[in-house]
């Protein structure tokens, strides 16, 4: 193990060289520099027992040293986000030199003596930054009618997602809308699709997350990522809390796991039941393919599971359509049909798979092509594929083409008995 006091010393200096680089306005450099001390601090106080058990009054003060350059840290990357680069030659005017001319804390860019106080909710605003990546600020553009049957899945989303922000008139008294709701089924059918289309059609805030972004190796850590998850979604109601693939994160409690996985499932299973929270305004949204490895407190906490169960024939019919889209294609509704019947058994994912490689037959064709021949294609001479007995066929390959001069094959059906 490395030499505790060398390591703090090595964190003091990366804290001051960021420091010496903020003055400068190396706001590049100096968040590198105040990343790198940040993690050394962190090493030194989660993971060296020489803290707790030499120098116990050293804990609290490493605590204050990391807070404060991780509210730093944090200013310093907003502002990197949010500025553009400066024209040739120009001069930035005074309100535009950077974080440290915009309302800069006093004393925040030296790096902290043990004697510095700072406010305990600073702790937590390195870990809402590192949660800023959950949320979901572009559309994914899914609408309800690009998922094909799921009508119940649809309806249920609809009534806890969209009604209450637009009509809230009609969740009063004792009608609440849903505070939980689980989707599980095969793998495949739709469950991550059907949050897509929730972030598209949603008014509020989307949150999607995942156990990797729950779970840190220092530890108390992912407790309080877990804990600053459900209160960034609170102070942006209403909001939408998206965890896919929730069992990785909340399965069932036994007497052989460690306690820092037991930890993250209590500090889950407390903010969902939000004692002491205002209620209202927040969906949690569960994925899973196996919900009987869930813990029951937490299955228990979904107070709406639906089942999404593979797609019907009409359904079928309707992930073809969906996933040929406007490809050109000569396919008439019987022979979606019978793809529908061929096809039973079939998840939507199959189905997506199935089709992709329907897509890509014409390159095949085009690519295996020995002769190509002339054709009209909007008032445009074009080069089709063709056997070597059509009229008008060359000898060509592919790659002998011009360039935008290829007449694409249409997606066709082939029958075979």
């Amino acid at each position: 193990m490395s030499d505790p006091q060398a390591l703090r010393e090595k964190a003091i200096k990366l804290a001051r060289m960021g420091a010496e680089e903020d003055r400068k306005q190396n706001y590049e450099d100096a968040y590198r520099l105040y990343k790198s001390a940040i993690q050394h601090f962190l090493h030194i106080v989660k993971c060296t027992p020489y803290v707790d058990e030499q120098n116990p009054t050293l804990k609290e003060s490493l605590n204050k040293k990391t807070e404060e350059i991780m509210k730093r840290a944090e200013e310093i990357q907003q502002f990197l986000n949010k500025s553009a680069p400066k024209p040739a030659g120009s001069t930035a005017a005074p309100d535009q030199r950077g974080p440290q001319s915009q309302s800069r804390p006093q004393g925040v860019q030296r790096p902290p003596d043990e004697h510095k106080e700072d406010s305990p909710d600073d702790a937590n605003s390195g870990l809402k930054g590192s949660l800023a990546s959950a949320i979901i600020t572009e559309k994914p553009n899914v609408k309800w009618t690009d998922v094909a049957g799921l009508e119940v899945a649809k309806q249920t989303l609809q009534e806890a997602v969209i009604l209450p922000t637009r009509f809230p008139e009609m969740f009063v008294g004792r009608r609440t809308p849903w505070k939980g709701i689980l989707l599980y089924g095969p793998p495949g059918t739709g469950k991550s699709y059907l949050a897509k289309a929730c972030a598209t059609e949603a008014s509020g805030t989307f949150f999607s997350v995942s156990s990797s972004d729950l779970v840190s190796k220092f530890m108390g850590e992912s407790e309080r990522l877990v804990r600053s998850l459900f209160e960034m979604a609170r102070a942006n109601r209403p909001a939408i809390i998206f965890i896919d693939e929730i069992d990785s994160l909340c399965s069932n409690r036994s007497d052989g796991e460690n306690d820092a996985t037991r930890r993250i499932k209590t500090e889950f299973l407390v903010q969902m039941q939000g004692v002491g929270k205002e209620e209202g305004g927040l969906l949690v949204l569960g994925a899973t393919n196996i919900p009987w490895e869930l813990d029951p407190a937490v299955r228990r906490r979904f107070e709406k599971r639906i089942y999404i169960a593979l797609p019907e024939q009409n359904a079928r019919k309707g992930l073809f359509k969906i996933n040929i889209g406007d490809t050109p294609h000569n396919l008439t509704d019987d022979d979606f049909d019978n793809l529908a019947r061929e096809t039973d058994s079939y998840s939507g994912s199959d189905i997506a798979t199935v089709v992709k490689s329907a897509l890509m037959e014409p390159v095949r064709v085009c690519n295996r092509a020995s002769y190509f021949r002339e054709v009209q294609d909007g008032g445009q001479m074009k080069y089709a594929p063709c056997e070597g007995n059509e009229p008008g066929a060359r000898p060509m390959r592919l790659m002998d083409l011009p360039a935008n001069s290829l007449k694409v094959p249409e997606i066709k059906a082939v029958r075979f008995t």
